[in-house]
Order: structure tokens, then C-alpha cells, then sequence
């Protein structure tokens, strides 16, 4: 037996299923090893296909794509676990948050996922509500959230809530606007505190601002749906237009000049916050009446936002006076 006999009757036969990799004699393996070692770690059917190109005496001129689709790459971005297959509707967890939605007769209310533990401590609300429970198992819900979200066992479907325009509410209480705050985190902490404290509304841009979904409505813990939150295209006009209504905007910045133990506030007021590190753009604090910073003590002078959003909370409620 010659080697190319050798080699035509080791090669799979033309039936067999695809996929595998391809082994030679071992006859030829030891007069043209370089080759067989080739063929050996090439899968079919690129195996077959430089084998031909190769008994031809011929270069190829293109390599053929795989036929199995299983190796194909993915494409594109992978999907967002919290947003469902509509753009429009959101998932929401945690308890608070998921019991905050359902009672809010302005949420919009869609599958409900919930273990047995959860459904029991949303019982009164989803009576109220007239809502239905699909029971589910803890793992359940991490495949449809993403190992990351801590559900604590109930999963709501919904959609986002109607837009509030600043003109539509009365200028009293507290407002509290945010300059470019992206941290969903930061940013339902700083609801939190508002919803604790009474503040009649929160104002973002539009941009620069995160999504009311999943993540920062468990970091408010119910308060994306007590709070109003109203998204402006343009932040400076927002506060001029609260300026021209009587509120007083007071900017909070480490460099603010005056301490806002020592300022007189009134109602009603505006506390403008901006980001961690970029702080008030330029703009912004020209547009607000008194920029003050809140007294600490060195070595470390600087607060979290959603800190010092609950703290001027507080200090307002306490001591602001009506006009």
C-alpha cells in the first residue's frame, strides 16, 4: 500500500456527520509529518478542503465558512436582562420598590414574578390593586435578572411612568434638582431621602441622567413612584423658570461661600446638586441665588451627593421658614 492509498482509506467517510477533527496514517505521518500534523489539527471540513487544494498543486484561493452555525460569533450588544422585549415596558424588584409601583395608581401594572415569601408580605397591596401573582423559584428570577440585581424574590413588569412637566405642579416645599448625576445608585438614594423628607419634585436633564428602570428604583426603595421626577431638556432654563415662580435655588459646592448652617432659607427653595468630582457647571451656579457648602471637618471635606441631598433635607425642614 502506497501513501496515498493509505491516506484515501483513512479519510472519514463521506456520510458521517461534520465537525470533528480529521486523523491521518501513521504511515504518512512519518514521511511528511509537517503536512499530516496540519491535516490533524485542522477540523473538517477545512481539513478536506487544503487536502484537495493540495493534491492539485494548487493555492486556494479563499477558505471556506464553517457550515455548523454553532461557531458562528454573536453579533451585536447582549441584551439588557432588566428591559423586556418591548422598549417601553421595565422590570422592576424589590420588595419596597415592586410594592411603591403598585400601589400607584399612575403604574401601569404587567406580569408579576414572586416567590411564595414575597407574595405573602405584598399581600394587602395586591389586593388592593387586584393584582395576580406568577409564583417563581429564586433562580428564576436571577436568570431574568442577571446574577448581579438583588430581587428579594418578587420581579414586576411595567411600564414607565407618565412624564410630569415642571409647569404642572405648585411652587411650594422643596425641590431638588440634580446637574448631571449618572449614578443610578446615587441618584435613588437621593429619591429616598426626598420621598423621607416631603420634597415636592426632583429635576434632571434629560441627558447625562440615568434610566428610571430596575436598578435605580431599588436604590429609592419605593420613592420613584412618590416623587415626582421631572426631566428637563435644558437645566438652566429649569431653574430660571423656578426663579421666576419665587423659589430660592441654593447651589451646594465644597467651595460655596457661605456655610448653609448661617444661610436664612425660605420657603418655597430649590437645592441644586451636582456630580461627584465635576460638581455645578459653570452655568448652573450662575443661575442659582446663594451657593453654600455644608460644615465638615478635615481630613476628609467631601460628601456623597445623595448624603448631602438628605442632609440640606433635613436642615431645611427643620429651620426654613414660609414667606
Amino acid at each position: 500500500m502506497n501513501c496515498n492509498q493509505a491516506k484515501t482509506s483513512r479519510r472519514r467517510p463521506a456520510g458521517s456527520a461534520k465537525g470533528g477533527y480529521g486523523k491521518r496514517t501513521k504511515r504518512c505521518q512519518l514521511q511528511n509529518p509537517a503536512q499530516t500534523r496540519k491535516r490533524c489539527l485542522t477540523p473538517w471540513p477545512f481539513a478536506s478542503f487544503r487536502v484537495r487544494a493540495r493534491d492539485s498543486g494548487k493555492a486556494p484561493l479563499f477558505m471556506p465558512r464553517p457550515q455548523n452555525r454553532r461557531f458562528r460569533p454573536l453579533r451585536g450588544k447582549p441584551r439588557d436582562p432588566r428591559r423586556t422585549a418591548d422598549s417601553d415596558r421595565i422590570l422592576l424588584y424589590g420588595l419596597h420598590a415592586v410594592e411603591a409601583a403598585i400601589v400607584n395608581p399612575n403604574r401601569t401594572i404587567g406580569r408579576l414574578f414572586a416567590t411564595e415569601n414575597a407574595a405573602r408580605r405584598l399581600d394587602s397591596a395586591l389586593k388592593a390593586r387586584g393584582a395576580t401573582v406568577e409564583f417563581a423559584i429564586p433562580r428564576q428570577l436571577d436568570r431574568l435578572l442577571g446574577p448581579d440585581a438583588v430581587h428579594q424574590g418578587v420581579v414586576l413588569e411595567t411600564a414607565l411612568l407618565p412624564p410630569v412637566e415642571l409647569e404642572e405642579l405648585r411652587p411650594e416645599g422643596i425641590f431638588l434638582v440634580l446637574d448631571q448625576v449618572t449614578d443610578p445608585q446615587n441618584v435613588g438614594a437621593v429619591l429616598r431621602s426626598a420621598a423621607v423628607f416631603g420634597a415636592t419634585a426632583l429635576v434632571m436633564p434629560e441627558r447625562h441622567s440615568p434610566p428610571l428602570t430596575g436598578a435605580l428604583a431599588k436604590a429609592a426603595s419605593g420613592g420613584l413612584d412618590i416623587v415626582p421626577v421631572i426631566l428637563v431638556r435644558n437645566l438652566s432654563q429649569a431653574l430660571g423658570h423656578l426663579g421666576d415662580a419665587g423659589i430660592l435655588r441654593v447651589g451646594l459646592a465644597e467651595e460655596g461661600s457661605a456655610l448653609l448652617e448661617d444661610t436664612e432659607l425660605t420657603l418655597p427653595l430649590a437645592f441644586v446638586l451636582g456630580a461627584e468630582g465635576k460638581g455645578l457647571r459653570q452655568l448652573t451656579r450662575e443661575t442659582c441665588n446663594r451657593l453654600c457648602r455644608i460644615s465638615t471637618k478635615r481630613p476628609l471635606a467631601s460628601l456623597n451627593v445623595s448624603n448631602a441631598a438628605a442632609i440640606a433635607l433635613h436642615w431645611a425642614r427643620a429651620t426654613a421658614r414660609a414667606r
